[in-house]
């Protein structure tokens, strides 16, 4: 196993290197509305999952993300009442690792993968997710990935989980749906919820009329995402 997980792991790292390569170092920036459009829809989301579980922010709670890249969603946390110091973060690509410390000297961010994180067993209120799960290719991996973001949430805490369920474009990654995620954490109780317009249209769409983005995305037949929590079944 520990074979495969090396090659994945480095199977990640060099996609990572071909994205930032290949794309504009400004693609995924918030100046543009399409990037706004998602990202704030999601700080929604995150709030309402927060509050759904009972998981508000305060001096005791401590949120974990895994795969936490340049450490954007570090940065919510904080604006959204984290202290920086029950903040944490993992990220596979050491770069990214330390652009995301830098980004938030006060927080836990460490370099490793997501079937080994290096916290004790129920370390955090919240541990989050976004867009990690559908970029490891190998089924074993992300049963591996999972079991240890149930291990290191407390009793009573919460997953919360942004990824996207179809992808058709992208050989590179592995949409998943409610029922995979379901088989992932047996024994958790998934709410998740169908949003964000799949990124395609949102680029047609967002820049022409803002109103209109958000009215197809209420339709919920154009959106590309589940967002929402996991927790332990009483």
């Amino acid at each position: 196993m520990s074979i495969d997980l090396d090659a994945e792991s480095r199977r990640i790292i060099a996609e990572y290197e071909r994205r930032e390569r290949e794309m504009p170092a400004d693609f995924y920036d918030l100046h543009h509305l399409r990037n706004l459009f998602m990202h704030q829809e999601h700080e929604r989301l995150l709030a309402q999952c927060l509050h759904r579980t009972g998981q508000i922010p305060s001096p005791e709670r401590r949120i974990l993300e895994v795969g936490c890249g340049h450490g954007n969603w570090l940065s919510v946390f904080e604006s959204l009442g984290f202290p920086p110091q029950n903040i944490a973060g993992i990220e596979l690509g050491g770069p990214r690792a330390e652009f995301a410390s830098k980004r938030l000297p006060a927080a836990d961010v460490r370099v490793g993968d997501a079937t080994h994180l290096s916290w004790p067993d129920q370390s955090f209120d919240v541990v989050f997710q976004r867009m990690m799960f559908t970029s490891i290719l190998d089924a074993d991996i992300r049963r591996q990935a999972a079991a240890e973001m149930m291990r290191v949430v407390r009793p009573d805490g919460a997953i919360i989980w942004s990824d996207f369920f179809i992808n058709p474009r992208n050989p590179r990654v592995h949409p998943l749906n409610r029922s995979d995620v379901r088989e992932l954490f047996p024994g958790w109780r998934a709410t998740l919820y169908r949003t964000t317009l799949a990124p395609p249209l949102a680029r047609r769409l967002v820049p022409v009329s803002w109103s209109l983005a958000r009215a197809v995305e209420k339709l919920k037949i154009f959106n590309a995402y589940f967002f929402g929590f996991l927790r332990r079944e009483s």
